[in-house]
């Protein structure tokens, strides 16, 4: 390789290829003998090393360059010798904002995508695109630059120092033996593959470089439908005849419909989702045994999906469906029209009962909080880790601008909170202020699947949450950039099933309910959850697709023909759901559930929670997928607890200054009259006159409600003397 030497610095290429023959031998070799001429490089005086895939040939195959990046950077460290040179990437495998972040979390010091500077160049010469090269060459650069902008953004990383070699990166699917040997990386939460696969990966790609060089004819690359379905693309489990069959089920209410619906969701040619490749043991039992319907509806809940990413149509009907139900529905972090809390329709309420909120959320007051039954606090969510909310200003008119306590057209993106920046003993102290305004209403916390994530969920427990959720990677949001939300967490499986573990280990589990949500679709899912340990199941997409969304995927555009994800009075004018649809869908649900009860031998969903002894994983012939191990995932921890909640959480309310307070102030509450009190206060007494405002709210909110519009403004005199504690 040529050596290039310039002002003072020494620069060296190092092939990063291997002798195709060879198979996974010979990338082994390779990755050995790369790892040695970078040591030798490095002692030889040179400060850059370029590692280069363009010397792949006929014989030579390319390797992954993150492979050969990784290997070179931790054998560098282990050596002591990493800090001496700079390691840059020229290879053709880098195009997206993804690739980038990988490369330059596992070592790399610069990029050179070469291949993408090679087709943007053809595109232009070509005439398909207006601009010159250097335009959109920089075009391209500022957006792979916005996005890793967004990426560090999001894991609270503000210097491409700090994120270089980070690795903040979980691996899903590689073996263990490959992430301790390349990657740094200890463990591997279900194995995977391993150079052999990698290998023949490559080889495969080569060839097909190779025959179509031969056969001098121009194949145009397959449109793999990542971001939206086609017919020859990727498996997409929202396809056309899935949403098909579930809109005609739940229109028409006719179950054996629905049935087909499962069949169509639960049959894949592949295994899309971890539990696709569990089954459960079979002992079966009379269905009329299993407990009914009704009781089954309750462990549902609807997603936190704003008002504002969804229209005031599609959002009211999901309240209007989950009080239908008897369960609940999530305002999302936008609030909620103060007109719902005490409104009907059909004789049903259209209050949603989950109220979201956390630091910088949008639309939160007295108000809204006291007319909670769950009040939810969002740390982080599955689809989008590290990401606050996201409402461009084109969707903010001015009742959500109201709702928000806002300004028409101004775009809302609220903070990005994220396990890794929020304090446990921060959140303690929200849970009891939450806690104070509205002592009747559980206090959940939102989680991302991540590795680690049941340590994290134990201390949410001991900070005294009611509920707690495992948002999963799958789903989520269309308010969000497309580089947000592919490879943006994991599976909840792994995180609900550590979760579970974690939590009966430590005597936990029954103080604390726990949800899952990430793509559920049918009672087969719910079931696969349940056994992982989940005993609550929260929906999104499902009830959207049921309300009339066919998954166009422009939900950030303010363009949905279906009028459920815009603002748009014309296209909000096209909405043709109905509350009653999504009862149907949930009522169907529970019934499908009640039938796989039956055949399990169960007759309650809470007497299989976390019973991961009942799960069989299935035999495959696909050689990538054999080498996956489901050892940790199924692994039922014993401890001092149940299997799920049978306990309440002590709040610690018995001793509140407030309450001396408010029975003070309840005269002058009542009569709008003025009221002088003094009390000696302490650094115990934490949140001082926050369940006084929350007693006052809900005074007032009784009356509403009894159809009273008394005006309740009483002057409260109280001088304290002493030290006050937190948020006080």
């Amino acid at each position: 390789m040529a050596n290039i030497r310039y002002k003072g610095f020494n620069t060296i290429k190092l092939p990063i290829t291997f002798d195709g023959s060879r198979g996974g031998d010979g990338l082994h070799d390779a990755l050995d003998e790369l790892c040695s001429r970078a040591e030798k490089s490095v002692d030889d005086g040179y400060n850059y090393i370029i590692l280069t895939d363009r010397e792949s040939d006929d014989n030579n195959v390319a390797m992954p360059s993150l492979l050969a990046v990784s290997a070179v950077h931790h054998y560098l460290i282990s050596v002591g010798k990493r800090v001496q040179t700079a390691l840059i990437v020229e290879s053709g495998d880098i195009r997206e904002v993804m690739h980038a972040a990988l490369l330059l979390g596992y070592g790399a010091s610069a990029l050179c995508p070469y291949m993408t500077y090679a087709i943007l160049d053809d595109i232009v010469k070509n005439g398909k695109i207006q601009e010159n090269y250097g335009t959109a060459e920089a075009n391209y650069i500022k957006a792979v630059k916005k996005g890793l902008f967004k990426i560090m953004a999001k894991m609270g990383i503000s210097t491409i120092r700090s994120y270089r070699g980070a690795k903040i990166f979980e691996s899903i699917g590689l073996s263990e033996s490959l992430l301790n040997t390349y990657f740094g990386t200890e463990t591997s939460t279900i194995g995977g593959i391993g150079l052999e696969t990698i290998a023949k990966d490559a080889i495969a790609m080569h060839n097909d470089s190779i025959e179509a060089r031969e056969k001098k004819t121009e194949t145009p690359l397959p449109t793999l439908g990542q971001f939206h379905w086609r017919k020859d693309g990727i498996q997409h489990a929202w396809n056309p005849e899935t949403i098909a069959t579930l809109q005609l089920a739940t229109r028409t209410g006719n179950y054996d419909t629905f049935k087909k619906y499962t069949a169509f969701a639960d049959k894949k040619e592949k295994p899309i989702f971890i539990r696709d490749f569990f089954d459960f043991k079979r002992r079966p039992i009379p269905i009329e045994k299993v407990e009914p319907v009704e009781k089954i509806v309750k462990h549902f809940v609807t997603g936190a999906m704003s008002f504002g990413a969804l229209s005031k149509e599609a959002h009211e009907a999901l309240a209007l469906a989950m009080n239908k139900l008897g369960a609940r529905s999530n305002t999302g972090e936008g609030g909620e029209d103060e007109d719902r809390f005490h409104s009907t329709f059909d004789g049903i309420s259209l209050n949603s009962k989950t109220k979201q909120v956390a630091s910088g959320r949008f639309g939160v007051t007295t108000e809204y909080l006291t007319n909670a039954e769950e009040i939810q606090i969002k740390v982080a969510q599955g689809a989008k880790p590290g990401e606050g909310g996201q409402l461009p200003g084109f969707k903010v008119d001015e009742i959500i601008a109201k709702t928000r306590h806002s300004i028409p057209g101004i775009s809302l993106i609220s903070p990005p909170p994220h396990h890794d920046i929020y304090s446990i003993e921060d959140l303690k102290q929200l849970i009891f202020d939450l806690k104070n305004v509205n002592p009747h209403a559980a206090i959940s916390v939102k989680l991302v699947a991540e590795s680690g994530v049941g340590t994290i969920a134990a201390g949410v427990v001991k900070a005294k949450a009611d509920l707690v959720v495992i948002s999963g990677a799958e789903g989520g949001t269309g308010a969000s950039p497309a580089s947000s939300m592919r490879f943006a967490g994991i599976s909840p499986e792994i995180g609900l099933s550590e979760t579970q573990q974690t939590l009966v280990k430590n005597g936990l589990r029954s103080l604390v309910r726990l949800q899952v949500d990430g793509q559920l679709k049918t009672g087969r899912d719910v079931i696969m959850m349940a056994l992982l340990g989940a005993e609550e199941f929260s929906f999104g997409t499902s009830v959207l697709i049921t309300l009339g969304c066919v998954m166009m995927r422009k939900c950030n555009k303010n363009t949905c023909p279906m009028g459920v994800a815009t603002q748009d009075p014309k296209l909000r004018a096209h909405f043709r759901g109905s509350y009653k649809y999504v009862v149907n869908y949930f009522t169907f649900l529970a019934q499908e559930i009640r039938e796989y009860l039956a055949e399990m031998g169960y007759t309650s969903l809470n007497d299989i929670v976390g019973h991961t002894e009942l799960l069989v994983p299935l035999a495959t012939d696909d050689a990538k997928l054999s080498t996956l191990d489901f050892t940790r995932l199924l692994h039922k921890e014993t401890g001092d607890s149940s299997m799920y909640c049978t306990k309440s959480q002590e709040h610690d309310l018995e001793g509140i200054l407030d309450k001396q307070i408010i029975k003070g102030s309840k005269k002058a509450i009542e009569t709008n009259g003025e009221v002088d009190l003094d009390f000696a206060i302490k650094n115990t007494d934490r949140a001082v006159g926050t369940m006084l405002s929350g007693y006052i709210e809900k005074y007032k909110s009784d009356l509403r409600e009894k159809g009273n519009n008394k005006v309740v403004e009483p002057t409260i005199n109280v001088k304290f003397k002493g030290a006050a504690g937190q948020s006080s």
